[in-house]
């Protein structure tokens, strides 16, 4: 019942941002994220094969006993094998959750769509901030860029004229991953280590409405089209990846928790050296989450996003559930 209330509070929360931006006089010469005349989004066939991957793995983390309590309500998952046609399936897959750094991936796909276009200029403090977004997961690099995507800045409560505008920029990303068909998600939201204030409180009507919320299929889908090339256009994929570009068993650098704690994990418990693998995790106090593409030594493909929803201390359920994969998939 709590679960409704709160997707409903979601939903009138979008219907009026929705509104008011209908509503708003924007200038003729506002900046928008535009999808590209040549993309073409991944199709992948729901397959039954993938179905019985997923399934078994969703039955082999309930019933191990490893998760106390566990139940097939409190996380998604969503399998995209890529080895030769796409196939893919889902367990809760459309399940809306809060996505804690996993939309830090949607922003990188935003910004390079914009330097692709000319409508935004590189810079080495952006570079930087580019990659702590993604590589260290930075909050405050993510409050930066999404300053600079939106073109809004944090700071005190606005008139009502003025936050429409406001709301209508920070609404920028969710326009522009509509137009490519997602559905379900939300991704107009800075990332706090904290709280947000002022007009930041102001955009989420003071109560907490208006949160970034994700699924497992977008997400999943996400880092799939980056990895085919399909994400604004090849060459942009490829610096996309090199950005999200996880390594397992790092050596003489500091270990990188996105790189080992989870699908990282379950590669380097089969000691899958050869194997590669690419990411975006996020975690918070109630939600753990990973989104990545993997290569196996053995030539299979496949992006995957596992979502937890109220076990984000059960630091070893994401690697179960993608070693269970792992170990299906590249049966012969």
């Amino acid at each position: 019942m709590h679960k409704t209330r709160v997707y409903l509070s979601l939903l009138v929360t979008f219907l009026l941002i929705g509104l008011s931006e209908a509503s708003a006089q924007i200038p003729a010469r506002e900046i928008e994220i535009v999808r590209p005349k040549a993309y073409r989004p991944l199709e992948a066939a729901k397959s039954e094969r993938i179905s019985k991957i997923v399934a078994t793995a969703v039955e082999a983390a309930v019933s191990s006993g490893k998760f106390e309590g566990l139940n097939k309500d409190q996380f998604a998952v969503t399998l995209i094998d890529l080895t030769a046609s796409p196939e893919w399936a889902d367990h809760r897959g459309e399940a809306m959750m809060y996505p804690a750094s996993v939309p830090k991936m949607f922003y990188l796909v935003n910004i390079h769509q914009q330097l692709e276009d000319g409508k935004l200029t590189t810079t080495p403090e952006f570079e930087r901030g580019i990659r702590d977004m993604i590589v260290d997961s930075s909050n405050d690099a993510t409050q930066y860029i999404v300053d600079v995507l939106t073109q809004t800045a944090s700071g005190g409560e606005l008139p009502a004229k003025e936050f429409e505008l406001w709301s209508y920029r920070r609404n920028r990303m969710n326009r522009y991953f509509t137009s490519l068909g997602y559905r379900n998600i939300n991704v107009n939201q800075k990332t706090y280590c904290e709280d947000a204030y002022g007009v930041e409180q102001q955009f989420r009507n003071y109560k907490g409405n208006n949160r970034n919320m994700l699924t497992s299929n977008a997400s999943a889908r996400l880092i799939a089209e980056i990895a085919t090339g399909r994400a604004v256009n090849e060459s942009r994929s490829k610096v996309m990846m090199e950005t999200l570009k996880r390594d397992p068993f790092p050596t003489g650098k500091a270990v990188d928790s996105q790189s080992v704690d989870f699908s990282g994990a379950a590669l380097i418990e089969r000691k899958l050296t050869g194997a590669r693998l690419w990411s975006k995790a996020g975690w918070v106090s109630r939600q753990r989450h990973d989104a990545a593409y993997i290569e196996l030594p053995t030539g299979q493909k496949f992006a995957i996003a596992v979502f937890t929803e109220n076990r984000s201390s059960d630091k070893d359920l994401i690697p179960f559930i993608v070693g269970s994969v792992i170990d299906q998939i590249s049966k012969k």
